[in-house]
């Protein structure tokens, strides 16, 4: 109905008269007298455009409509009591929704344990998860698409002035190789830990540097550092797929210490002898965001320092 406009108050008045079926004693128990609470009823019919009650000169009864109706008007009495709590736990951030993006290799690292700790804290937040590289996570949340970005720590000069970073951890990078080459020794590829000469004399997969230049740089500046020319033998988006492709034998790669929870048939994962880099992980969010969600979460997963 066009216009419709049912007060709270009526239907305290509707459900007192349901719950008495008389209108003397309803009128008491709200404390009021039984014309106006007749009036505020009729009003409550005439605005609804359905009969309630009916009424007798001895008796008061619910209408069909109006018995299957109660439940329903109970129901909006009930929570918008609860409004005010609901009010107070959504400014507290035990309530509401929190959007997190993540880097794929936070999935196999701190990602289920933030996650776990979060949920056990605030049940009654919603989180919704989505996977994305650092760069795609910058900008959602630049633009309020993301509340939260779990990202390969940028360079601070190049981090935007509209955004706060929060380290949580950093881990080493490791080789990771066919696991033929290790079995055979082949070039070295059997030592544990692994010389930087072999891995960079061996033909190298990763993903192009526009997906996640720091880590791409991180991993060139190894070669560089050793006196190698970097190049890419073949690129792969996902670390699934440079790991699946290291274990068809196509060559190696290096990946975040966090990965070798990720087991895959033909491939090995083996640690770098010498200066090995590391790759920092943290928390990005709008600055202007001030929701206790963003907050409570950052707080939560904090002392989270696994793989340090």
């Amino acid at each position: 109905m066009t216009g419709l406009h049912v007060q709270l108050r009526q239907l305290h008045h509707f459900l007192a008269v349901a719950d008495e079926l008389h209108f003397g004693r309803a009128a008491a128990r709200l404390n009021m007298t039984q014309p106006p609470l007749s009036q505020s009823i009729q009003a409550l019919e005439t605005e609804l455009g359905v009969q309630l009650f009916l009424r007798t000169k001895r008796n008061v009864e619910l209408s069909p409509v109006g018995k299957a109706w109660a439940p329903h008007a109970r129901r909006v009495i009930e929570e918008a009591a609860a409004l005010p709590a609901t009010a107070r736990r959504l400014a507290r951030g035990e309530m509401g929704l929190l959007r997190l993006g993540f880097v794929s290799t936070a999935d196999y690292g701190m990602l289920p344990p933030a996650i776990t700790r979060f949920r056990t804290t605030h049940p009654d937040v919603e989180i919704t998860l989505r996977e994305a590289t650092s760069d795609v996570q910058t900008e959602a949340v630049l633009n309020d698409e993301l509340d939260l970005g779990l990202v390969i720590a940028p360079p601070r000069a190049a981090l935007h002035k509209a955004l706060v970073y929060h380290r949580l951890w950093r881990e080493p990078l490791v080789a990771v190789v066919p696991e033929t080459w290790v079995r055979d020794g082949r070039a070295g590829f059997g030592a544990n830990p692994l010389a930087p000469s072999s891995l960079l004399a061996a033909p190298f997969i990763l993903f192009p540097r526009r997906s996640a230049p720091v880590f791409h740089d991180l991993v060139s500046g190894y070669f560089a550092d050793h006196g190698v020319p970097f190049s890419v033998h073949q690129e792969a988006i996902q670390m699934q797929t440079i790991i699946g492709l290291v274990a068809s034998g196509l060559g190696v790669s290096m990946v975040p210490r966090s990965l070798t929870t990720l087991k895959r048939d033909g491939a090995i994962y083996v640690p770098l002898s010498g200066r090995v880099p590391e790759v920092e992980t943290g928390l990005i969010w709008r600055r202007d965001n001030k929701a206790a969600t963003v907050r409570n979460f950052v707080s939560s997963v904090s002392d989270l320092q696994a793989l340090d």
